[in-house]
């Protein structure tokens, strides 16, 4: 069944989540907007696109401060490229709030052509602001609790006449950043399951728009116990990295098939929030004191400042994930979703969202 969000119309309600640094870029979200979901570009990163290629300054194989971490031009370039493969299909493009030049990045990622922006990692409050001379442009929001969906919507409301054109709501048992507190996350009382009808109700104080939910979805069985508490749709990231088609290297997709329920774990991040991923020999190196040194190479969040979080932590965020990227195994840092674990096949795009909307054995 198609949805809408805002002026634009996919085929399945199901959203490919973003995945960053390099995991859903053009090729992942590409396929998965020709095969008639919503494909998501990750704007984190870009520096890194085609071996740097469009870094003007790196430092040691890696893009130097933040305004070559972030390229516009490697942005553009992944646009185009997924655009090669889904034509007009519409085309989200995740950019989170705790990114340096959030707004240059939200502008790009406008005039780039990009359909449906996906904000999350804070709260997007100026979000229609920066997108103001593209009112074509979708804008979605990522929350995890109906009071912030309902700071987003009374200042969209107040400043900019605007409300969400469909809202994400992440649950504790997605990959990566987090949401919610270390206790949170183990809390029945924050389960996905629970946030829905609080956040559908607050939908209902601001008119009609979808309700996408996501973390721990990971079949068409998922998919339909939460359409009928509420949801309109899901989002879905682990899930993608096991398809040819996503944009990691072999021997990230490999950590991922090989790990074991136990090894998924919520491990501490330089921004201060716990952040779902994969215990590897980098958890390891940490708590031996043997990790790689920091040294604040990109510049890549705000909220680390500039290294603070990194020394905290005992790790440079930035730089072990693009090892995870590049498939460096023994300095990478992989995130994945709880349900990671069950991941045993590489399939492809087109195979997996048939199984996803028709369900396994389809």
């Amino acid at each position: 069944m198609s949805i809408k969000i805002g002026k634009h119309e996919i085929a399945h309600p199901i959203i490919q989540g973003g995945m960053g640094l390099g995991i859903s870029w053009d090729n992942l979200a590409g396929n998965v907007s020709l095969n008639g979901c919503l494909g998501v570009i990750s704007s984190v990163g870009t520096g890194y696109y085609e071996n740097l290629k469009f870094a003007k300054k790196s430092l040691d194989g890696r893009p130097y401060q933040s305004e070559n971490f972030y390229s516009k031009e490697a942005l553009f370039a992944i646009v185009q490229n997924a655009r090669k493969i889904c034509g007009d299909a519409p085309l989200g493009m995740n950019v989170m709030c705790a990114a340096n030049d959030y707004e240059h990045i939200v502008r790009d990622t406008c005039e780039a052509g990009i359909d449906i922006i996906i904000s999350g990692a804070g709260l997007p409050t100026n979000l229609p602001e920066f997108t103001a001379d593209f009112p074509d442009v979708a804008l979605v929001p990522i929350v995890s609790s109906a009071k912030a969906l309902k700071i987003i919507a009374k200042r969209w409301k107040q400043r900019y006449d605007r409300i969400p054109d469909a809202v994400v709501l992440e649950g504790p048992l997605s990959g990566g950043h987090q949401g919610f507190t270390y206790e949170q996350c183990g809390d029945p009382a924050f389960a996905l399951d629970n946030l829905i009808p609080q956040v559908k109700a607050e939908i209902a104080q601001w008119g009609s728009f979808p309700l996408f939910v996501a973390g721990g979805i990971w079949d068409k069985t998922d998919i339909d116990r939460v359409k009928s508490l509420g949801a309109d749709g899901v989002q879905m990231g682990t899930r993608f990295i096991g398809t040819f088609e996503c944009d990691a290297a072999e021997e990230f997709k490999q950590v991922l098939l090989n790990a074991k329920k136990e090894d998924i774990q919520l491990l501490k991040s330089p921004v201060g929030y716990p952040a779902r991923g994969i215990h590897t020999n980098l958890q390891d190196m940490i708590a031996a004191g043997s990790a790689p040194k920091i040294r604040c190479i990109s510049n890549c969040v705000s909220p680390c400042e500039r290294g603070k979080g990194a020394n905290a932590v005992g790790y440079c965020i930035a730089d072990r994930l693009s090892d995870a990227y590049l498939g460096k195994t023994q300095s990478g840092l992989f995130f994945t979703g709880a349900n990671g674990w069950r991941l045993n096949e590489i399939i492809s795009v087109k195979e997996l969202i048939e199984k996803l909307v028709n369900g396994e054995d389809s």
